[in-house]
């Protein structure tokens, strides 16, 4: 099987990519290599497919939101199926730079449909949000649920590419699944993460910002799963049977909560960063961010009915691995 990641040099899109690797199928990697965060670290990521992938992987730098260059990088190359990662991330960037926003996961997200459209892709599996939930009080959330409140530009523009999709599999009969993810973390995270934040913090002995004075709590997902159900989205796509799917549309789309089912105090999640490190962090509470929501929590019994997804890693084991790597990565 042939495979387009886009979003490929990105902390989901790496792992995805090399589980398709390592299971042998070929992988066609893009990403723009933009310095939302640190380039070497994506430029790390690549390396580390190469060396897993060889001749199987390949990688084009290209920005996905320019039509003209995703079309002449990719010639005419054709998939059985992509997984659309490639977005700007993170909802408190999206307060100070708006237009990234609208130019990546707007304008790129269109052109991905049309890319898949014109090639005939068999599945376009593409990254929503947890954030689409917005200011929804009932817990935990359910793909269900009404999510016409979004307290951040950059959760619109998840609702929109849902929407977008939704057009798309109506218009074209084009298979789709959109996954909703929550706070993923793991090796290979993301510098903007507060994983990352906390660890490199405590390590060099700084204080560590919790905001609203501690009280958050998140549905931590390990990398290992959310990899584990982007690849069970990718090999099962959506009949196109008039049938009612997952999040409530009767055309060839689907939407998955991706979470770990748990919601966890942000206060447990430092203690268990404090254990791995072997120091104690120095907590200095703060309000709440503008854009932010006090607790996130996944009714994940969609894609378990679905496709029989089950995570199994437990913030007690994943974030012990997670400084292990971090450690070994800054060789500290």
């Amino acid at each position: 099987m042939k495979v387009l990641v886009t979003g490929a040099a990105g902390f989901i899109g790496m792992n995805v990519a090399r589980r398709l690797l390592e299971r042998g199928d070929e992988v066609v990697g893009i990403d723009n290599l933009n310095d939302y965060y640190a380039v070497s670290l994506k430029n790390d990521r690549l390396a580390e497919l190469n060396r897993i992938g060889g001749d199987a992987f390949a990688f084009h730098k290209v920005d996905f939101a320019d039509y003209d260059a995703l079309n002449g990088a990719l010639g005419s190359l054709d998939f059985d199926g992509t997984v659309h990662l490639g977005a700007q991330a993170g909802v408190r960037y999206s307060i100070d730079n708006p237009h990234a926003y609208v130019q990546s996961n707007l304008v790129g997200h269109l052109n991905m449909l049309e890319f898949a459209r014109n090639r005939r892709s068999a599945h376009l599996v593409y990254a929503s949000s947890s954030s689409v939930y917005g200011g929804n009080s009932n817990l935990p959330f359910s793909v269900d649920d009404r999510v016409d409140r979004p307290l951040s530009l950059y959760a619109a523009t998840k609702k929109s590419d849902e929407l977008m999709s939704e057009a798309y599999a109506n218009l074209y009969r084009l298979p789709l699944t959109g996954l909703r993810f929550f706070t993923v973390y793991g090796p290979w995270g993301r510098p903007d993460m507060a994983l990352w934040i906390f660890t490199k913090a405590i390590l060099e002995g700084r204080p560590i910002a919790v905001f609203n004075h501690g009280n958050m709590q998140r549905d931590f997902t390990y990398i290992d799963d959310i990899v584990t159900g982007v690849v069970a989205c990718l090999d099962n796509p959506p009949p196109d049977d008039g049938l009612v799917k997952a999040g409530g549309s009767i055309l060839p789309h689907r939407l998955y909560n991706i979470g770990n089912h748990r919601s966890e105090q942000l206060g447990h999640m430092i203690d268990l960063i404090e254990q791995a490190c072997g120091m104690k962090a120095i907590r200095d509470p703060q309000p709440m961010q503008d854009g932010d929501v006090p607790a996130t929590y996944a009714d994940i019994a969609a894609i378990q009915r679905d496709l029989g997804f089950e995570p199994t890693t437990s913030i007690a084991d994943g974030i012990p691995r997670f400084v292990d790597w971090y450690r070994n990565y800054h060789r500290l």
